[in-house]
């Protein structure tokens, strides 16, 4: 019985140490019969994006060996020689955004210089056989040596493609992996302005008029919108998931599980697999969660386990589900009991939007995985979706995740006059109900861990959620020289910003609840977190500090105009 690549996205390695692969080559074929020159395939995480541009990159990359074993026994093959002529034929720019996830954009632009480092020294011959000019040798040289200006790295997927054109006679294919993910990254860190800067004058370089490229393939989880990124691009061709086209490329369809099934002896448990791990609709095609497959396959005790639920960055949607209230959570019920919701689904997502348009949850959701249409419709030349839960195993990251988000664990009225004292500026009332909450739902080791401060934190945000019909809920967001904790940012102009800092009680430095008050409150003042709200024209700010020791709680007070 063949080994399972579990986390293995390298398709030469997959292929030559005979781990059980399922034949996606036919993507090649559909891809060299598209008309766009350049194409944009988002699907979920851990979908096999990673490893069939792994299988692109050595079916079309002109290396000194012969590759071709490697497709022999592969359906490719089997399509002549139109496709077959193709293989090893091209120079190839391969490079993956997948871990640019950086807290800000100096690390996150160093990451991407090197990314970019490295594929020009992988093309070290161009410099070393002299096939560069003078002017082009120094420029290789600045790209490689790390010492090249932003606006050189910027041109330089442009440069690359010219410099193996020239040198191989030859058009060039360009494979992008992930290129959405230093953009999220930018989104949630506060560097999203810098970062679709530098992605579109990059990308833009070498996808957009380029006459040395013959096929262009960008993948990554959302379409972000050509007005941020892509714009000018009329050659790109875009495939989401609602397309037909690709349908099979990603994923594993119902006769590749069955088959896998076979393949291990496990045909007994297909019915078990459905209810897990399918639902998903690429197209018009029922796909299954690859990573899951695999995942169950190689376990021992072949228990059914929500493999994917670990592996996504939630970060964007936990923002957005911050902002819910009341309607969003009875939605959210609705999917957990396995009713149907009809939502707009936009296609492009423009990230700026997101602070104005609630309704991008959705959008997120679907691309993302957490979701599936069943029904499409058009209304008022809007694309509404008939939305479901796909699977138990996604059932289970609501049930853990998104509940535990909005569960207050306490009775409606005793949460509205929490709420309605935090507003009022009662204190001692917020105070009690506040503490009576921990009390109840922290155990000993959530208020007394490591992590106590960011589980104080996720707490509140889940009790403060239900004000968003008259606040923005924030957490995490840079304002003024630092990150505040949270804060409310009032709907109406002329109420009370209130930002709210936690602070631990450090017991090891001999701290007192008074002496983390002054420290809470002088953080506040010293890293101007009241930036934010002031840019927004907010006149009247309060400074809450929220004070713990284990699951003893208390809280303060200051006020000051804006």
């Amino acid at each position: 019985m063949q080994k399972l690549p579990v986390g293995l996205s390298d398709f030469k390695q997959v292929i030559e140490k005979n781990y059980y692969y399922v034949d996606k080559s036919l993507l090649i074929k559909e891809l060299m019969e598209q008309g766009a020159v350049a194409m944009l395939i988002p699907r979920p995480r851990r979908f096999g994006k990673t490893l069939n541009l792994s299988m692109l990159r050595c079916f079309f990359e002109k290396t000194e060996s012969d590759t071709s074993h490697l497709f022999r026994h592969l359906k490719i093959w089997q399509t002549g020689e139109e496709y077959t002529s193709r293989q090893g034929k091209y120079p190839v720019i391969y490079l993956t955004f997948k871990d640019i996830k950086e807290p800000n954009w100096a690390s996150a632009l160093e990451k991407i210089k090197r990314l970019v480092q490295e594929e020009f020294l992988r093309h070290k011959y161009l410099r070393n056989e002299k096939a560069l000019e003078t002017e082009e040798q120094e420029y290789f040289d600045g790209i490689a040596n790390l010492t090249a200006s932003q606006n050189t790295y910027e041109d330089s997927l442009k440069k690359l493609c010219s410099y193996l054109a020239r040198y191989h006679h030859q058009q060039v294919i360009l494979l992008i992996d992930e290129y959405d993910t230093p953009i999220q990254a930018g989104y949630v860190n506060g560097y999203y302005a810098e970062v679709v800067g530098f992605m579109r004058n990059f990308l833009s370089g070498g996808l957009k008029d380029n006459p040395h490229l013959e096929k262009g393939v960008l993948t990554g989880i959302l379409r972000v919108a050509k007005e941020s990124i892509f714009s000018g691009l009329n050659n790109l061709g875009v495939f989401t998931l609602l397309r037909s086209e690709f349908s099979t490329a990603f994923g594993l369809t119902e006769a590749e599980v069955e088959q896998a099934l076979r393949d291990f002896q496990l045909a007994d448990q297909y019915e078990n697999i459905r209810n897990w791990y399918n639902g998903y609709i690429f197209g018009d095609q029922i796909t299954y969660n690859p990573w899951s497959i695999i995942n169950y396959l190689n376990s021992a005790d072949k228990e059914f386990r929500p493999y994917w639920a670990n592996t996504s960055d939630n970060a964007v949607i936990e923002q957005l589900l911050t902002r819910g209230g009341t309607e969003l959570k009875s939605e959210l019920e609705s999917l957990i009991q396995g009713e149907k919701i009809e939502k707009p689904i936009e296609e492009n997502i423009i990230f700026r939007d997101i602070e104005k348009k609630d309704n991008l949850l959705w959008s997120f959701l679907l691309f993302g995985g957490y979701l599936k249409y069943v029904e499409k419709r058009t209304l008022n030349k809007k694309m509404l979706l008939g939305l479901q839960i796909p699977n138990l195993e996604v059932s289970y990251i609501y049930d853990h995740l998104v509940e535990g988000w909005f569960e207050a664990r306490l009775e409606n009225e005793k949460l509205e006059m929490m709420l309605k004292a935090l507003i009022d500026g009662d204190m001692e009332t917020f105070e009690e109900f506040f503490a009576e909450l921990v009390a109840n739902s922290f155990s000993f080791w959530d208020a007394g861990g490591r992590n106590a401060e960011k589980v104080y934190q996720a707490f509140a945000i889940g009790l403060l959620v239900w004000l968003s019909g008259r606040y923005e809920v924030k957490s995490n967001r840079e304002s003024g020289y630092g990150r505040y904790d949270v804060m409310l940012i009032p709907r109406d102009p002329c109420a009370a910003g209130i930002i709210i800092e936690f602070k631990k009680v450090n017991t090891k430095r001999s701290e007192t609840k008074d002496s983390a008050f002054v420290k809470a409150f002088q953080q506040i003042e010293n890293k101007g977190y009241a930036a934010e709200l002031q840019q927004r024209g907010i006149q009247q700010i309060r400074k809450l500090a929220i004070v713990f020791k284990g699951k003893q709680v208390w809280v303060k007070e200051q006020s000051v105009e804006g």
